[in-house]
């Protein structure tokens, strides 16, 4: 097998998932995707069931020939109100030790999983942003709110830790110490002007231009060099544990990586001929 039809059996379409536990949808040429959270008669709660699917998905983003970029919303005038108090609360006052360990760490999974895959999410928020919703959010790249939105990390409300999903370590890098600290310890529910303000949130829009807003954003950057947006998501996660000097040759050895596309030659030929280039990722 060559080298070409072996990439070939690895990447695949990712257009016509059919989703069980929410929507997903990536219309025309498939790049850029939508997954919807739909349960809004309880504010699109997560369950095991949907969970695991996230999880999976993401994943396998890694391999889509088609999704450039992610919008994560949901249905009905809010992004996602956490677990289910029926569905995953109550059971998770019945079980075992070792049984909650394995939910934990399947939730933290979603959240890897979210930062592993190459393409950039953008998180579209209105109304209840709570819980796992806040994480969901806060997991993505970029996040788009409208002033409705009202984003709470409430576990200590529920007598859990703050730390859920990675909150502790990641929160801080978004918002600061002590504003993250803040909210994880009181699980206030942080405005979205005071998330816009701290820097959460990219950007406030109004509720009917919010999807369209964080659509546009979306196609920007999957009509962008994609393939050099994949790198940079990858350094920004992995400079958060490297030195100065690490830093600064890993960047070197991405950036060469970039220069070495046809991309990076693309680029420069529409700018010589003063028009826009059409970035093929490669």
């Amino acid at each position: 097998m060559s080298e070409k039809s072996a990439l070939g059996a690895m990447l695949r379409p990712f257009k016509d998932y059919q989703a069980r536990h929410f929507v997903f949808d990536a219309p025309g040429d498939g790049r850029v995707a939508t997954i919807r959270l739909n349960r809004p008669d309880k504010k699109n709660p997560l369950t095991f069931e949907s969970y695991a699917e996230l999880r999976d998905l993401f994943r396998d983003l890694v391999y889509a020939s088609d999704v450039r970029t992610v919008v994560l919303t949901g249905e009905g005038g809010n992004f996602c109100s956490g677990g289910d108090v029926f569905e995953i609360i109550e059971p998770l006052t019945r079980m075992a030790m070792p049984d909650l360990l394995a939910f934990t760490r399947m939730t933290g999974d979603v959240v890897k999983a979210m930062r592993r895959c190459p393409q950039p999410i953008i998180a579209a928020v209105d109304g209840i942003c709570a819980g796992a919703g806040a994480i969901l959010a806060m997991a993505s790249d970029l996040r788009y709110a409208t002033p409705e939105a009202k984003t709470a990390f409430l576990f200590t409300r529920v007598g859990l830790a703050g730390a859920d999903m990675g909150a502790c370590g990641y929160l801080p890098r978004i918002i600061g110490q002590g504003r993250a600290a803040e909210l994880l310890f009181t699980g206030r529910a942080m405005t979205a002007a005071e998330g816009h303000a701290w820097g959460f949130y990219n950007r406030l829009v109004p509720a009917a231009e919010l999807e369209a807003a964080a659509g546009d954003l979306a196609r920007s950057l999957a009509d962008g060099p994609w393939f050099a947006h994949g790198i940079t998501k990858t350094m920004m996660n992995q400079e958060w544990a490297m030195g100065i000097e690490e830093m600064i040759e890993s960047e070197a050895q991405a950036q060469a990586v970039c220069m070495a596309t046809g991309d990076f030659r693309r680029a420069f030929e529409a700018f010589a001929a003063k028009r826009k280039p059409a970035f093929e990722g490669n």
